[in-house]
């Protein structure tokens, strides 16, 4: 395949719609995706003590080659990012914590067991982005910041100011912010005869959590709702009116959840109306199979349509964007490659649309030249595009990934089963 020369009769299509292409990829190449680390482990973490899954999250499948060690997850990620186009970001929950087996609570956690990552991270240019573990602990069964056991909401309110502290210590480190994201499995199994206490409990929680107020050149905060888990499916503390009006009142980062909401919701539909309100906000972007799954993302309509709402609001700059699936029942490398690579495709596609046109289409009602247009576009050579992205950012074409991949498998996975 000769990339150029496809390229250049594919940018010769798009330039005939007004696309500037060249600049189309340099917008792309700024962004910066946050890959969660938990696929490579199957959000096991490194703790002393080995707990198993709880909160409402589960991860099906054995595939082999689980990483059991920060080493081999950093050496796994290290091969997924070697295969993604682009400088990136990784993101860290509490439990990836190195303590040299000593046990360390969560509320004794400090940025010093942090530091090999912070080393890996400069190692490899990247950002790290983290999230207190408020999940798969003795303390955390059925509630945590809105326990109404006092000493169980403070265990909770102290690992979360220190994870803020452990943020502002990868952004003073790295040089750029870390999003520092608060997230709870709160809530009942069935219906409840109070409501309103739990989330007054939460509210103080949160309100004493963020007391210290740290330079959001280093740490950012946010907030994520969600509509219901296993286990609290008929009630939630967090839910996303709670978030979506605390942070507004309190200058935090509302995060939306792909599956954290209805399944007939799409978050896509909500990105226009947060961004009227915010400076910024952030998501976690995966793909719920009827609740919120968290399977790996496919190039498909709802990625599409979130990635056109960033990109036809020029705000490329104003959401964070941040990857959270896990599935077990794959190759864990290959999930991440697909996904975010998929991510970052679904951006490009959306930079190469016409979209200030569409909007006039838009405005001037004419509907069916509207529509037409848009169905046009999707047999464009978009993929002549975006193998010549992945061209000229050193990484394979097509599924050209996928052999490296199975390589790494045969070479290295197979020998830790």
């Amino acid at each position: 395949m000769d990339i150029n020369k496809r390229f250049q009769s594919a940018k010769e299509d798009y330039e005939e719609l007004g696309i500037d292409v060249e600049k189309a990829l340099e917008k792309l190449s700024k962004v910066k995706i946050s890959i969660q680390c938990w696929q490579g482990d199957d959000i096991t973490g490194f703790e002393v003590e080995e707990r198993s899954l709880s909160g409402g999250i589960g991860v099906t499948g054995n595939y082999p080659g689980k990483a059991r060690n920060p080493e081999e997850l950093r050496k796994d990620l290290e091969k997924a990012l070697s295969l993604i186009p682009g400088k990136h970001k990784v993101n860290l929950h509490a439990i990836y914590a190195e303590t040299n087996g000593i046990a360390v609570d969560r509320d004794e956690i400090e940025p010093k067991h942090f530091q090999n990552w912070v080393y890996w991270a400069k190692k490899m240019g990247l950002g790290l982005d983290f999230n207190p573990t408020l999940f798969s602990h003795p303390k955390a069964k059925g509630a945590t910041l809105s326990h109404p056991n006092e000493d169980i909401r403070n265990f909770w309110i102290e690992h979360c100011k220190r994870s803020r502290k452990i943020g502002k210590y990868f952004g003073k480190e790295l040089g750029q912010p870390c999003l520092t994201n608060i997230w709870i499995p709160d809530g009942f199994k069935d219906i409840p005869s109070d409501r309103l206490t739990p989330r007054k409990r939460l509210k103080d929680s949160l309100d004493k959590i963020f007391e210290e107020k740290i330079d959001e050149k280093y740490n950012i905060d946010s907030v994520e709702s969600k509509l219901f888990g296993i286990g609290v499916e008929s009630y939630t503390v967090g839910s996303h009116e709670f978030y979506m009006n605390y942070a507004a009142k309190n200058n935090k980062i509302y995060l939306l959840d792909t599956g954290h909401f209805h399944p007939t919701e799409v978050i896509s539909d909500k990105i226009s109306s947060m961004l009227l309100f915010n400076d910024k906000i952030a998501l976690h972007v995966s793909r719920p199979v009827r609740w919120d799954s968290d399977h790996v993302i496919t190039f498909n309509d709802e990625l599409q349509e979130i990635a056109k709402e960033i990109v036809r609001n020029d705000a490329l700059n104003r959401v964070i964007i941040g990857l959270d699936f896990f599935d077990a029942s794959i190759n864990r490398i290959a999930a991440w490659v697909l996904g975010t690579r998929n991510m970052i495709k679904a951006l490009l596609f959306a930079l190469l649309l016409p979209n200030d046109e569409l909007k006039k289409l838009q405005e001037e009602e004419d509907f069916t030249k509207r529509l037409v247009l848009m169905e046009e576009l999707k047999s464009y050579p978009f993929g002549d595009i975006w193998n010549y992205y992945c061209h000229i950012n050193n990484v394979p074409i097509q599924d050209e990934w996928y052999g490296i991949v199975k390589k790494y498998e045969k070479e290295e996975l197979l020998k830790r089963i």
